[in-house]
């Protein structure tokens, strides 16, 4: 009796081996399709675009008296930059400018005088209207170029930043000779490396996320000009980006995240994508059993990659635990 008890024992856990099939725990989701954004990274400094800048000089030669700002300093339009004085030669030239303007009324009015006398002909005061429309014109001419001011200050024609002074007080200076660079608060772009490969992919009014590398918060741009000959001294392919007016220093470094495009397809977790010799491939739940489904990666963005494949919607993805899986392998969910 003994011994038949045992063998049924036997037979009835041999039974319950049998039925106890292994399965792998994983972790799932429902797949979905949907849209990320294809971005290119590329790098570079804010710097003045070639428009956004001035250099201020005056038209006469003379001595520099005083400097009101220091390189880097905001300034508001009409704000004194440079205190600047004419030279002795510059108040003679206007000074004999001025003897001139009369002495040619004087000429005129006595021209004038004589034709009413008969004395001098219509040509003669033709000719004296002339020497006198000439010496009001050259008078003129120098009063817009300030010489008629012993002293006068050199302002800003818009609000800016100055950029460089490359003179200091008591420097002597030549006509136009460059006092000060001032830069527009809204002249600042970010200059960045594209690969020249790249270089079609980019196009002006491409939207930017401009990430300051030294820390702070994130900028947003747009691709305004993009060169179409290689930097000499990168061998990249310069792009300019525009910012938020006041939002970057000069020589500030970015990392620029251009959004060029956009990807379409399954959205999955990285996680979820294994490569083999074959290609790439995720597994789905069928009735307990994984499913092996080729796919092809298309794009990234973060911890999501797009796929293209015969995915099926109402099927799970395993995103944890796949590693461990062959194709018809059981499997059952759960937390990890």
């Amino acid at each position: 009796m003994r011994r038949d008890l045992v063998i049924v024992l036997l037979l009835l856990a041999g039974a319950a081996r049998a039925d106890d099939t292994p399965s792998v725990l994983v972790k799932t989701t429902l797949p979905h399709r949907g849209q990320v954004p294809d971005v290119l990274v590329a790098y570079g400094t804010a710097a003045p675009a070639l428009d956004g800048g001035m250099t201020l000089s005056l038209p006469q030669e003379g001595r520099v008296l005083g400097i009101a700002v220091t390189p880097g300093e905001q300034v508001r339009k009409g704000d004194r930059l440079i205190a600047f004085g004419a030279s002795a030669a510059v108040s003679s030239t206007y000074q004999q400018a001025v003897s001139a303007l009369t002495l040619a009324r004087t000429q005129r009015t006595h021209v004038a005088q004589l034709l009413a006398q008969q004395l001098a002909t219509r040509d003669q005061l033709a000719q004296a209207e002339k020497a006198l429309a000439d010496a009001q014109s050259a008078l003129d001419a120098l009063r817009r170029e300030g010489a008629g001011q012993a002293k006068q200050d050199v302002v800003a024609p818009f609000d800016g930043i100055v950029a460089t002074i490359p003179v200091a007080v008591g420097d002597r200076t030549q006509p136009n000779a460059p006092l000060l660079t001032l830069t527009r608060l809204d002249g600042l772009v970010v200059t960045v490396g594209i690969e020249p490969t790249d270089r079609a992919r980019v196009a002006a009014g491409q939207t930017v996320q401009l990430q300051p590398l030294a820390g702070g918060a994130d900028l947003a741009g747009h691709v305004i000009r993009i060169d179409g000959v290689l930097n000499a001294k990168t061998r990249m392919v310069d792009a300019d980006i525009a910012v938020p007016v006041g939002a970057a220093l000069s020589g500030e470094a970015f990392r620029a995240a251009i959004t060029i495009g956009a990807f379409t397809g399954w959205l999955v977790p990285h996680t979820a994508v294994l490569t083999d010799a074959t290609g790439a491939y995720v597994f789905q739940v069928d009735a307990g059993k994984a499913v092996r489904v080729d796919a092809a990666v298309t794009g990234k963005a973060g911890d999501t990659d797009v796929l293209t494949g015969t995915l099926d919607p109402a099927r799970k993805l395993v995103v944890d635990g796949n590693y461990q899986l062959d194709n018809g392998a059981a499997v059952r969910e759960g937390d990890h």
